[in-house]
């Protein structure tokens, strides 16, 4: 079994103050990997006084400096592909080519791009018209980063690599689930030469190390990725000493599919709920179908589900993997259970692992056809492999229906026409619409409206969650 119970620390692997293992499991066996250890207080407190202390002279290092440190991220970060991605099949059970391909490259990409935008980013500049009037964008301390299990380095590098890259210093938790690797990408950054201080890693749970980052005095920023519930729980720990929070929550996705959608729409939205095992917050997990082509489409996307491979992530190939945790995976269930009871028409998939699978928290390819928007299927985020399909008859009705969910993080529409598409883009409550599998691109804001959450990870507006802006005046140049 691997031992990882040692935390990252003002430039040191430490040991915990006090032991508290916790087993990491592999959700394809079932049986335990890894031992990691859970932080406390002490742990947490000496996190935090290191970036402080470090953030003196980090907030006052050039440009140059910081770019310098990120390219050498980089390059140790692709050196370490074949380590990243076997701890992040192990960890959560991403098929190897998935993690090889998806997981381990969306991190590595967006390194690439906060270089960029660093490079490009204009840390002073005068108000238009008025020249003895500057803004200041200064860094804005520290700041205390909560990552998921779902797709860790994606997360990971949205928050750390911003961070550090505009001055700010940073103490990360991730998911105790899936913390192998926050290891191996905390030995990528001391390998990288990041300054004692700068970059900070323990693990723990949410009741714990989550709870003492959001109250504590000396964090000035929260950045949280995760479930609705454990933001909303953030948000109110954090409230007494004003701190920024920042959150990317829950999502459920409408894709609306017009009757002109090209031939492959149904088969791609099926597909893309499928993806990481549906553990996606951006899935787009409602299928909207206009009613004429809505039997043919019922078809496609249950042919899609019976013929989608579910099989070992620890082997090559397209397949779907397993649901990260048995938690994950009784939940998973109980809400396919839901689905039935609520008169849901179960076309594909249902309870239970797949056929031949007798061990690890595998979960069917599942849809639900004559779904009505109301049900709890259609309302709840099942962050499972779980598509629900519901009929509409116009284009009213369609945005009517996507709109109403508490939700707001990625739409998607189908339509060979352009002004139909774009008029749904301008009508959907939601940070990201994608159209016509158009995916983005690494550098594009990501974040949403309502309950999915505030403030955009990626790029500039990554850089600028982690900025303070001060205003002066009377500045001669």
């Amino acid at each position: 079994m691997l031992d990882k119970r040692e935390f990252y620390i003002n430039g040191k692997w430490v040991k915990p103050a006090k032991a508290n293992d916790f087993e990491v499991i592999n959700p394809a066996t079932e049986e335990p990997f890894a031992v990691i250890s859970l932080g406390g207080q002490a742990d947490t407190d000496a996190a935090v006084a290191a970036a402080r202390n470090a953030f003196t002279t980090w907030s006052v290092t050039s440009k140059q400096t910081r770019i310098d440190l990120l390219q050498s991220i980089y390059d140790e970060y692709k050196r370490r592909a074949d380590d990243m991605a076997e701890a992040i099949s192990n960890e959560m059970g991403a098929p190897i080519t998935l993690s090889q391909t998806q997981q381990f490259t969306t991190g590595i990409s967006h390194i690439k791009k906060f270089i960029k935008a660093l490079q490009e980013f204009e840390f002073e500049h005068p108000i238009d018209g008025h020249p003895t009037e500057m803004i200041l964008h200064e860094p804005i301390g520290v700041c205390g980063l909560i990552t998921p299990w779902n797709w860790p380095m994606n997360q990971i590098c949205l928050k750390v690599i911003p961070a550090i890259a505009v001055g700010s210093t940073t103490i990360l938790k991730p998911s105790e689930v899936s913390p192998l690797s926050a290891h191996v990408f905390s030995e990528i950054m001391d390998t990288a030469g990041c300054p004692a201080g700068v970059y900070n890693y323990l693990n723990g749970d949410g009741v714990g190390v989550g709870t003492q980052l959001s109250s504590h005095k000396d964090v000035d920023m929260i950045s949280f990725t995760g479930s609705t519930r454990a933001g909303t729980a953030i948000t109110k720990a954090a409230a007494d000493t004003v701190k920024r929070v920042t959150l990317e929550l829950g999502g459920k996705g409408a894709n609306v599919v017009y009757a002109d959608a090209d031939e492959n729409a149904v088969k791609r939205g099926t597909q893309h709920v499928f993806n990481n095992t549906g553990q996606s917050c951006n899935a787009p997990t409602r299928m909207l179908v206009e009613r004429s082509i809505y039997d043919n489409a019922v078809e496609i996307a249950a042919e899609t589900a019976k013929n989608h491979p579910v099989g070992n992530p620890a082997e090559e190939g397209p397949h779907m993997g397993p649901l990260v945790s048995e938690a994950q995976f009784n939940k998973v269930q109980g809400l396919i259970e839901v689905g039935i009871k609520e008169g849901a028409r179960l076309v594909a998939g249902g309870l239970g692992r797949p056929e031949g699978i007798n061990k690890g928290f595998f979960a069917r390819p599942t849809v639900f056809a004559d779904v009505d928007n109301s049900m709890q299927i259609a309302q709840e985020e099942i962050f499972g492999p779980v598509m629900v399909m519901i009929p509409f008859d116009d284009e009213e009705q369609a945005m009517q229906i996507a709109n109403d969910t508490p939700y707001g993080l990625t739409n998607y529409v189908q339509t060979q026409d352009p002004e139909k598409a774009k008029r749904a883009a301008r009508a959907m409550r939601s940070g990201m619409i994608r159209m016509n599998g158009d995916g983005g691109a690494a550098a594009s804001p990501f974040g949403g409206y309502k309950q999915s959450g505030n403030g955009r990870e990626g790029g500039k507006w990554g850089l600028e969650d982690f900025l303070e802006v001060k205003h002066v005046t009377g500045w001669n140049a």
